[in-house]
């Protein structure tokens, strides 16, 4: 899994431009699914049929989404520095110094005109992109051209940390799960949507088109465990978190309880979470249409939208697992 966890999130695709990342995942599931197919938003859809149709059989739609935070061209000045728009939740703490990649290859450092307060954060009309150019002329990115965060994959003991862990874990729990899932009473759609970070935009049009019975998103959420940190009860290592709440959505109870139980009877490790920020795919799932109920299983994170995401490689392991138990558990509506 780390393999391809490396694969995933050392490719770029932000919010709109997800193409190599869904490349990558068709390669994965391709042998996996029993249907595939990409619809006009660019969400991938792999279904896995029950091992049994019934009248009873419920249709899950299991939503990862592939894009990550980015960064736009809005302005190339006289001497060849770049002024940029944000693709999703940028945060002026996290881009001082950080570097860049642009889809086209070229690379960026993110610099700054002057700190009024050298300890606060810069405001991101107070920084720009420095790609070595000269001069307007010879500044090889245009208004327009889209870049993400330049970092790759770093094993820390049990800690793994790479940019876009949101959500190419998620991703590669999806598919980690449809490897493992031989059977399931459901009709499961994994669906790896696209831009997430822009307003789950990929979610809605997906999750219309499936018409599902039950929505599960599989997405990164905030840690409570690093000093002086917001009082969250999601820590690293102890466990893949069965949403409740966010600022998004209130997990249906149902769907709740049947991802509980199935925690609980195959004895895997799990956290009650509730955030006090964000969002994720459910909340676009649970509006489709007439209404859809919807729950999320997250992978705690810590430094999230940061170039530098970090998380436990024990708690993806046990993610995996319980995605897993979760589509072999029938559960009543």
């Amino acid at each position: 899994m780390k393999k391809l966890l490396k694969q995933l999130t050392e490719t770029f695709g932000p919010s709109g431009y997800e193409d190599n990342v869904r490349k990558l995942v068709l390669a994965e599931v391709k042998p996996l699914a029993d249907e595939i197919k990409v619809d006009a938003l660019g969400n991938l859809i792999a279904r896995k049929r029950p091992g049994k149709q019934t009248k009873d059989t419920k249709k899950i739609m299991v939503a990862a989404h592939m894009d990550e935070i980015g960064l736009m061209v809005s302005h190339v000045d006289e001497n060849g520095f770049v002024r940029f728009s944000s693709i999703g939740g940028v945060f002026g703490k996290y881009v001082h110094g950080g570097r860049v990649r642009f889809l086209n290859g070229v690379q960026g450092v993110i610099g700054y005109d002057r700190f009024e307060k050298i300890h606060e954060a810069p405001a991101l009309d107070k920084v720009y992109i420095d790609v070595g150019a000269t001069s307007k002329k010879d500044c090889p990115v245009k208004v327009g051209d889209v870049a993400a965060f330049d970092r790759p994959f770093t094993e820390m003991g049990n800690r793994l940390v790479a940019k876009s862990m949101d959500d190419r874990v998620g991703v590669l729990v999806a598919i980690e799960t449809l490897r493992a899932l031989k059977s399931s009473p459901h009709d499961v759609y994994f669906v790896f949507t696209t831009q997430e970070e822009v307003g789950t935009r990929g979610a809605k049009t997906s999750a219309f088109g499936v018409d599902p019975d039950v929505g599960v998103a599989i997405d990164v959420t905030a840690c409570g465990d690093t000093p002086n940190a917001m009082k969250m009860e999601m820590a690293l290592g102890k466990g893949p978190c069965v949403k409740i709440q966010d600022s998004g959505m209130l997990a249906d109870a149902r769907v709740v309880q049947w991802m509980i139980r199935a925690a609980e009877k195959n004895k895997i490790p799990y956290q009650r979470e509730v955030l006090l920020f964000g969002g994720t795919d459910a909340q676009a799932m649970q509006l489709t249409r007439a209404g859809v109920p919807a729950g999320c299983l997250s992978v705690p994170t810590r430094y999230v939208h940061s170039p530098s995401e970090m998380l436990d490689y024990t708690d993806l392991q046990n993610s995996v697992k319980l995605m897993t138990a979760i589509l072999r558990t029938p559960i009543d509506l």
